[in-house]
């Protein structure tokens, strides 16, 4: 006040007081001095230490045991509907794999997480900074999804839908296949694709009715897709085109039916190869792509393409791309496994040599021979020997046992391949110095998910079994010949070319 009169301070100053006074406020909390409530304050978005505290957020600090030491309000009623108290572990799933993946790091991880709360979710924006031997928890944004309407559950007077199983339902679509209305209660799928609700199946000339009726304009019937909602339900679509006051092709007005199977097909047997390629298809979409991004992923990390990086920030890269790998040579082994025992499977036998196929499986696997120091013997290039089998698989077989022989081998040993034709069979010896294999077990590893050892680092236990399997397919077996302490001698025969 100066001469009777009210001096204000400049905007920048009364805010710059508020956070100063929010920083004094809360110091000795964010220091870890005791469990205690953080005091919730709401003002314009400012800067707190390295990193933006928005006006809605909430502060908590986590130990180095996981346990949410100090907490705003908000972040703390969070806590307890999750089950947790103050000085509890953090209840909250996804803040509290942030905070663990902070102090691992020992980096800022900021991200957007979505969390349950009753019958809602909340939207999050989280920051979790590593400071000392706790982590400090930023948490804003705190919008709450609207809820997904159930699937034919209740229309918006409240009356209760007939099931789909029965009665189906319809639909109707802009010219781009977007809905624009449902018989049912989904106002969140106003707008999306119509394969947002189900998934197309291709016909037996692997065409979609829809996707040609959408391209000429016109009418369609006999659309099969299924429903994304979880119930695996197999519906058929149907629908009129529609044009607008121009006279032009405007959407499709349709109806889908619930396929309902007879009393015979209900109690058939189901058909094997549907249900493989069912499987086959399910296991590429949910795990083979997601892993095969997550390698991809990890191996830019690792290989700083970006920027440098902290040594095990880039070890721990590492460390997930050798896992998603081994998740996904998995994925091969079972979808082979669905293969080949499968009743009708049959290789595509051809004409190959089995002496070239060889010095290609140990070039595939000639660095991670050298990587453990391991030499592979191949072959040499002029040696031919004529043979009957399916490229591909016979190649699968050869890798495989290289594999199993590297993995298994001393550091400075070495793999041998030999091969040689006895009479009307075409012979590959692929022999190691490692441990060897006893009598007792040497039938046990051709089983489904057996190992030489289990307790050892390695594959799935499926690799020998599908081997064997394409081997005696192709009109061949595999043999081993083995002795603890003087190495295994795996025998691949196939009928000589």
């Amino acid at each position: 006040m100066t001469n009777g009169k009210t001096v204000k301070k400049p905007l920048i100053n009364r805010r710059k007081s508020a956070v100063d006074g929010y920083r004094r406020l809360n110091h000795k909390a964010l220091r870890g001095e005791g469990w205690r409530i953080l005091p919730h304050m709401f003002f314009s978005t400012t800067r707190i230490r390295d990193g933006w505290r928005m006006a809605d957020s909430a502060v908590g600090r986590v130990d180095a045991d996981g346990r949410l030491i100090a907490a705003d309000p908000r972040l703390l009623a969070l806590q307890e509907r999750a089950g947790g108290q103050l000085g509890d572990v953090l209840a909250v799933p996804p803040l509290a794999t942030m905070t663990r993946l902070a102090r691992t790091l020992d980096i800022l991880v900021s991200r957007s997480v979505v969390v349950a709360e009753g019958d809602h979710d909340l939207d999050l924006w989280v920051r979790a900074r590593p400071d000392g031997q706790t982590v400090v928890l930023t948490v804003g944004g705190w919008a709450v999804r609207p809820q997904r309407a159930p699937w034919l559950v209740a229309q918006g007077d409240g009356e209760t839908v007939a099931p789909i199983a029965s009665d189906g339902w319809s639909w109707t679509t802009d010219a781009s296949l977007r809905v624009t209305s449902l018989s049912f209660a989904a106002p969140e799928l106003i707008g999306q694709p119509l394969t947002r609700i189900v998934r197309l199946i291709e016909d037996d000339q692997g065409d979609l009715p829809v996707i040609e009726a959408l391209a000429g304009g016109r009418d369609f019937e006999g659309q099969r897709a299924v429903r994304r909602d979880g119930a695996d339900v197999e519906i058929v679509l149907s629908a009129k085109a529609l044009t607008g006051p121009d006279g032009r092709f405007s959407g499709f007005a349709g109806q889908a039916t619930c396929v309902v199977p007879s009393v015979d097909e209900a109690v058939a047997p189901s058909n094997d190869m549907a249900v493989d390629a069912a499987f086959a298809d399910r296991l590429d979409r949910a795990l083979r792509e997601p892993l095969a991004r997550i390698v991809s992923n990890a191996d830019s990390i690792g290989a700083q393409a970006d920027g440098p990086l902290r040594r095990d920030y880039a070890d721990y890269a590492g460390d997930i791309a050798s896992a998603a790998r081994h998740l996904l040579a998995l994925v091969d082994d079972l979808s082979d496994l669905q293969a080949v025992e499968r009743p009708d499977f049959t290789p595509d036998i051809e004409a190959i040599d089995l002496a070239d196929i060889a010095r290609r499986g140990a070039g595939l696997l000639a660095v991670r021979a050298s990587d453990r120091q391991v030499r592979i013997d191949r072959p040499a290039a002029d040696e031919r020997l004529p043979a009957k089998g399916e490229f591909r698989r016979v190649l699968q077989i050869v890798v495989n046992l290289i594999s199993n022989a590297v993995r298994y081998s001393p550091e400075g040993s070495m793999v041998w391949l030999r091969t040689e034709r006895d009479a009307d069979t075409a012979v590959l010896i692929v022999a190691d110095q490692g441990k060897g294999i006893a009598i007792d077990d040497q039938a046990r590893i051709f089983e489904k998910f057996e190992r030489v050892d289990p307790s050892e680092p390695g594959g799935s236990g499926l690799g020998l079994y599908i081997a064997r399997r394409l081997a005696r397919a192709m009109g061949g077996d595999i043999v081993v010949d083995s002795a603890p302490g003087q190495g295994a001698r795996f025998v691949l025969t196939l009928p000589a070319g």
